[in-house]
């Protein structure tokens, strides 16, 4: 009789919001990257075009990082006081910043040919606001225009190419900390300010054309506007002022939707994935949350080691750059997968212009310039249609413990499932097969110290985990009773016993909390039942 290998039992585990697909995705931006600055950083934008590289602001300098290395390729330190808001407009070729003097600057990049590095040239400089400058952005539809907000309370457009301001925005009574220009027309602009209002410009009339009151209109409870952001449909818009997010649909002049209060504390970062399908938020409660759109629930929540003061999402979806309070920069990176299509949209903008309809009856477009690769494999000869052919079933491989099991070498056998990389449903699988064999007294005898600590780390790991409880009593019984002999002459073992009886006291007591609990919703249900009988 040929040797039938261990069948490892699926266990039924409870379905958790842990191991959801969303959660499994944005569980894939691991190892971050911490970069210690001398200051708070106050803004992180990533470069619409690739290779994607992100500015990051912070006291008197904006910085450029390279987002495979993590490490800086240009320095710009020409700032008279704190340097805000760096963002790099759509071609990747410029970059703009305000400062607290009120200076706007505008910075030329070009690459030198002997070491490929970033040189900048100051290209344009605006001089018109009189406080501190919280907010510059280039418009996505209109590149040779510039936002900017101020804390003296204006709002302005700026034209790069004749160095002048085109339109100022006077509605606002107090700090303008956030804006943004709209992605589907270059006239619009969203802004915030500290006097509790979200104000819609229009650049062709030069005046406020909406206004979005938070507090809605009441008195005394106006909290200042520290974040907004437009969807890329221009229809609807997202705020944060204090704790609390809201969603405004402009398409009904400006009426609140929603109102979402996830944060303990205040929202200072807005920020949407590349398809605007999720939403993600940060807050000095130190937590970043993920909402879906379509229902604006948080799907997932990440946290931070400081509050958190800006946060950007690269256009490719594999970084996630939050700077904080304490200076501290952290980088989250995700390696895509090879199945994901890395398919260029801008490439695929082109084609559709040009006429190309290979698209639509293929799906997407070959990669253009990578030329085939023929398969190695050998072709396999046909035979006759009407041929009868034998299948020939090739044997399957042994596992390392079933060998071991075949060769009845139990110790060896457990002693290869008790590793860290082995799942603790195949190692229990195991000791069941020893168990059925009467195999397993002889696994465990004669075990010094070194050997003995992997089994008891395993059953301190898996004493309260249900799957494998009732397993996890019977072992531990058959090991003390026969290595209390030993008792005494190692602290790792001995420290290893008391934390097995600790966790088992533990199990225990919470075991007895949910037999009382149990008890008095019985108590509560047929009480409840009892008071709902019809009446005869």
């Amino acid at each position: 009789m040929d040797y039938q290998p261990v069948i490892v039992k699926v266990h039924p585990r409870p379905s958790s919001s842990k191991s959801s697909p969303e959660a499994r995705y944005w569980r894939q931006f691991k190892h971050p990257v911490f970069v210690k600055e001398y200051a708070p950083v106050t803004s992180v934008h990533f470069s619409p075009t690739k290779p994607h590289r992100y500015a990051v602001t912070a006291a008197t300098r904006v910085q450029l990082y390279a987002p495979r290395t993590q490490k800086v390729t240009k320095t710009i330190s020409r700032f008279k006081d704190i340097a805000r808001s760096g963002c790099i407009r759509a071609d990747g070729k410029l970059l703009v910043a305000g400062d607290d003097t009120g200076l706007i600057q505008a910075f030329f990049f070009r690459s030198t040919k002997r070491n490929q590095r970033l040189k900048e040239s100051i290209l344009r400089t605006f001089d018109s606001h009189k406080q501190a400058v919280h907010v510059t952005k280039f418009s996505s539809l209109a590149p040779t225009q510039v936002l900017s907000c101020s804390d003296d309370t204006t709002v302005r457009i700026w034209d790069v190419p004749s160095q002048s301001c085109t339109t100022t925005f006077t509605a606002h009574t107090d700090y303008v900390r956030s804006g943004q220009s709209s992605t589907s027309s270059p006239h619009l602009h969203l802004t915030g300010s500290y006097d509790a209002t979200v104000r819609l410009f229009d650049s062709r009339s030069g005046h406020c054309e909406m206004v979005m009151n938070p507090a809605g209109g009441s008195t005394g409870g106006n909290v200042p506007v520290e974040q907004v952001l437009m969807f890329p449909s221009g229809t609807v818009a997202v705020s944060s002022a204090g704790s609390i997010l809201r969603v405004w649909d402009l398409v009904a002049g400006g009426r609140c939707v929603r109102a979402l209060s996830n944060h303990q504390k205040t929202v200072t970062a807005i920020a949407f994935d590349s398809t605007a399908s999720r939403l993600l938020t940060g807050g000095l409660d130190q937590m970043v949350k993920v909402y879906d759109v379509s229902t604006y629930k948080v799907v997932h929540t990440m946290r931070y080691p400081a509050p958190v003061l800006c946060l950007a999402v690269s256009p490719d979806e594999t970084h996630i750059a939050a700077g904080m309070t304490d200076g501290t920069l952290s980088v989250r990176r995700r390696n895509p997968k090879p199945s994901e299509t890395q398919f260029d949209a801008s490439l695929a903008a082109a084609v559709l212009r040009s006429g190309t309809f290979e698209t639509f009856l293929g799906g997407t477009l070959p990669a253009i310039g990578l030329g085939t690769v023929k398969g190695k494999g050998k072709a396999k000869p046909l035979g006759d249609v009407n041929e009868f052919r034998i299948e020939s079933r090739r044997a399957k491989r042994l596992k390392g413990y079933d060998k071991l099991l075949k060769g009845f070498k139990y110790s060896a056998a457990l002693d290869s499932v008790l590793r860290k990389q082995v799942p603790p449903t195949t190692t229990f699988a195991l000791i069941q097969e020893l168990i059925h064999r009467d195999g397993l007294r002889i696994a465990l005898a004669g075990r010094d110290d070194v050997l003995l600590e992997p089994v008891l780390r395993v059953l301190v790991k898996h004493a309260t985990d249900p799957r494998f409880g009732e397993m996890v009593c019977d072992i531990a019984g058959l090991v003390i009773q026969m290595y209390t002999p030993i008792l005494g002459q190692s602290p790792l073992i001995d420290s290893l016993f008391l934390r097995l009886r600790k966790k088992v006291q533990t199990e225990l007591r919470f075991q007895k909390e949910i037999r009382r609990t149990k008890g008095a919703l019985d108590m509560i249900f047929s009480a409840v039942a009892s008071t709902n009988l019809p009446l005869r």
